[in-house]
């Protein structure tokens, strides 16, 4: 369908898309009461899902980006935001970031869907939810658009979902990424990957991880073929990256799905705008903000107003739950 119109309006500092980027992880100090339900995966793992309900007939299934977590500052306030909204929230922790190990050598990547499923499947079980909605951020993002245009037949509870500041072709983000004006962003990546990558080689030491390319690793180029590729099967980082990319899924998507990616996100090329795609498929809507830096999308100073991004992610699940 045509590009949607963005509501989206920054206030002049925030006009400043890397100071909009950080503002909520720097500022955003709410809390969240979690009930922590560990799950067991096919490949005798597990995943931390954090549950924060109010007793609603929808779910929304939350998804952080790259080494967040359930605490992360956005994942925090849209679930509290969608908590007072009368709607129910888990909070879905990838391999390794509930603040435990996981148990295998690997443990999550940017196209890993079959967790999501997973997570999916055991609701589907053990909850009798009317709606679910998936919400993915970032990596979160790219993970929710490819298992909605991957999968040949989604439950007809999921109703739909939404994407918001999504690296959906990961090449070029990677390359943009890897530019001098992201670099402190690049370097906070790169530090907890390597950390948690100097444990796995200790953790498991018959691992075939190359230890000095790993630690040398200076962009994702490089750790993705150090570390995430042959952990994963990929022939190397360009296989990886083509393989997850969300962004040739798009035009399988057959159910109410809403992506948010702000022009000024420096951590997004242009191939990170599927423009053509949604002009060709009628169940994909995308919103262009001109600002909104990555993740970012404040509305004011000091958390005075509730933020927009909050807002338009409960008007979409409204849309495609009630009309």
């Amino acid at each position: 369908m045509p590009l949607i119109k963005s509501s989206y309006q920054a206030p002049f500092l925030f006009k400043n898309g890397h100071l909009n980027t950080v503002y909520k992880t720097l500022f955003y100090k709410h809390t969240i009461n979690y009930h922590r339900k560990r799950i067991d995966t096919p490949d005798d793992d597990f995943l931390d899902l954090d549950f924060s309900t109010v007793g609603s007939e929808t779910m929304v299934i939350a998804m952080h980006g790259l080494e967040g977590s359930s605490q992360s500052s956005y994942l925090i306030s849209v679930i509290n935001y969608l908590n007072s909204k009368n709607m129910d929230c888990v909070a879905v922790n990838f391999r390794g970031c509930s603040g435990e190990d996981n148990n295998q050598l690997y443990s999550y990547h940017s196209g890993k869907t079959d967790d999501l499923e997973t997570v999916i499947n055991y609701l589907l079980e053990n909850y009798n939810y009317k709606n679910i909605v998936l919400l993915g951020y970032s990596m979160g993002g790219n993970i929710t658009l490819k298992y909605m245009g991957e999968t040949a037949a989604i439950n007809s509870k999921i109703k739909g979902a939404i994407a918001v500041s999504v690296p959906c072709d990961l090449r070029g983000s990677s390359y943009a990424l890897a530019s001098w004006s992201n670099s402190i962003y690049m370097n906070k990546f790169l530090k907890t990957l390597k950390e948690k990558t100097l444990f796995k080689i200790h953790k498991f030491p018959k691992n075939t991880i190359d230890i000095y390319k790993a630690q040398n690793a200076n962009s994702f180029e490089d750790f993705d073929n150090a570390v995430t590729a042959p952990l994963f099967g990929y022939k190397n980082a360009e296989d990886y990256w083509e393989t997850c990319s969300s962004k040739q899924f798009i035009p399988a998507i057959d159910k109410p799905t809403l992506l948010i990616n702000a022009l000024d996100d420096s951590f997004l090329s242009k191939s990170c705008f599927p423009i053509s795609e949604a002009e060709n498929n009628s169940n994909f809507n995308l919103e262009l903000p001109t600002y909104g830096g990555h993740v970012g999308f404040n509305t004011s100073f000091f958390g005075k107003d509730i933020l927009w991004s909050e807002n338009r992610i409960l008007s979409f699940i409204n849309h495609i739950i009630y009309e």
